[in-house]
């Protein structure tokens, strides 16, 4: 796609005033899917630099916005930890051609705020944390469970940078199951839920996404039975909140949430009798 009402191309290296029609361009892998009628010019962050992913002192990972699917696959292979498969899991729900991979970022994905994009998934389970910088250099957090407000939608200003995601050491050591269902053999996600259990404390996390206008994460400070886990997602999802579009009716989300939950809850306590 020809954006052809962009004039300008910034290099995010050499600041300048954020005015109108200004956009972040991190991969591009959406910005130029569609036209952008209301852009004027772009801030191209492919050249500053960010290490894609990388482990802290305190065994915590962050992640660089421009971090593409790609790099983030073959990090994910060399991490040393029980959730290292999720981010592989995760990875291929894009059902993404070559190209896509090694171009859209976990930013960009994050930022597009889809229910059925799967780096929201991956990071709102390992509870992770966003690091948004303001024009005027202002940081904060936001967890990525909040930062999605909705199909679409984000805890974002105008002008403001995501500049990482940040996944706690123990969330990393969680071991987890994740499912996924969609209408078609190689469709959009309709469904996906993941699951991780704390083996300090024996909690549970379970999130579910695509199924959802937002990531929703339930945390139960133990394995629930079948009938808590059915109740704490029926009071985590307002009726409003299962998405509708052709990748599935919400009835049909809301069902196969429920189904693949209680598979998820099976398999976490199954394995921890063990």
């Amino acid at each position: 796609m020809d954006l052809n009402t962009v004039a300008d191309i910034r290099d995010a290296r050499r600041p300048a005033p954020w005015r109108p029609g200004d956009a972040w361009l991190g991969g591009g892998t959406y910005l130029f899917s569609e036209p952008q009628p209301h852009l004027r010019r772009l801030v191209d962050l492919s050249r500053t630099g960010w290490t894609p992913a990388q482990r802290h002192p305190d065994g915590s990972l962050e992640i660089a916005a421009t971090c593409t699917i790609a790099q983030l696959s073959r990090y994910a292979r060399t991490l040393l930890a029980p959730a290292a498969p999720l981010f592989e899991q995760c990875c291929r729900a894009f059902l993404a051609s070559f190209k896509i991979w090694n171009m859209a970022t976990v930013g960009g994905n994050l930022c597009n705020a889809l229910p059925a994009g799967p780096m929201i998934s991956l990071t709102a389970a390992l509870d992770g944390e966003c690091l948004l910088i303001a024009q005027d250099g202002v940081r904060r957090r936001v967890r990525i469970a909040d930062f999605v407000t909705g199909a679409g939608r984000k805890d974002l200003a105008e002008g403001e940078l995501l500049r990482s995601v940040t996944l706690p050491a123990r969330a990393l050591a969680c071991r987890t199951a994740f499912r996924q269902a969609s209408l078609y053999g190689l469709g959009r996600s309709g469904v996906l839920v993941i699951g991780a259990l704390d083996p300090v404390d024996h909690s549970v996390a379970v999130t579910v996404t695509a199924a959802t206008v937002r990531p929703v994460r339930l945390w139960f400070p133990l394995p629930p039975t079948a009938g808590e886990l059915r109740a704490a997602i029926d009071a985590g999802v307002a009726g409003g909140e299962w998405f509708d579009d052709i990748h599935g009716l919400p009835e049909w989300r809301r069902h196969m949430t429920f189904r693949l939950a209680e598979e998820i809850r099976r398999e976490l306590t199954e394995e921890e009798r063990r």
